[in-house]
């Protein structure tokens, strides 16, 4: 009896110490469901599944261009649907109610790196011959858009004291490694995670 109350004594500190692990939603680009959790007080892994935002209009004419179904195809248009978007990430945390002068709850800063992989289903309309010639008719082409590549990303996270509830923000930037090499995506958001 007297060692099981020793090493209750000797490892409640640790538990107190422990973040809290906690699933919810992410409003902003990308929209996604989230778990995080902490490996010790100060980094954390997080997972996110959900859907990414299309790229700009000049993005996806320019894949068409570079990549034609046929030597004397010429772009006319297309239409892009959002897909899916898995993301694994890292962060580091600092306690920063302090600086903020919080008196209930806390608040921690925190920046981190991952990988994300995004999909979107692009269909193409285009012309064989010159746009505008007699007898052409458009054509079209549905192609699956896949991007993978590391984030940067930093925000702010507040939990609240009386509820297993907290809040965050962030910002973020990713960059294309697969499909096109070097594009660049701003990214943010918003969310709340119920903690457990």
């Amino acid at each position: 009896m007297k060692y099981r109350l020793v090493t209750l004594l000797f490892l409640l500190p640790f538990f107190a110490m422990a973040q809290e692990r906690g699933a919810g939603v992410r409003l902003g680009e990308p929209f996604s469901l989230t778990y995080k959790d902490f490996f010790d007080d100060y980094i954390s892994w997080e997972l996110m599944v959900g859907s990414g935002g299309v790229n700009g209009n000049s993005y996806y004419q320019r894949d068409f261009e570079n990549n034609p179904p046929a030597s004397n195809a010429f772009y006319i248009g297309h239409s892009a649907k959002k897909g899916a978007s898995i993301h694994g990430r890292i962060a580091l945390h600092e306690d920063i109610t302090d600086m903020f002068e919080i008196t209930e709850g806390y608040l921690l800063g925190y920046a981190g790196i991952g990988a994300q992989l995004r999909s979107t289903r692009v269909n193409y309309t285009y012309s064989q011959g010159q746009v505008g010639g007699p007898g052409l008719v458009p054509r079209t082409e549905e192609r699956s858009n896949i991007d993978f590549g590391p984030e940067l990303f930093g925000g702010a996270e507040y939990y609240f004291s009386e509820a297993p509830i907290s809040v965050f923000a962030e910002v973020g930037f990713f960059l294309e490694l697969l499909d096109r090499v070097g594009h660049i995506k701003g990214q943010g958001g918003i969310g709340v995670r119920y903690l457990f």
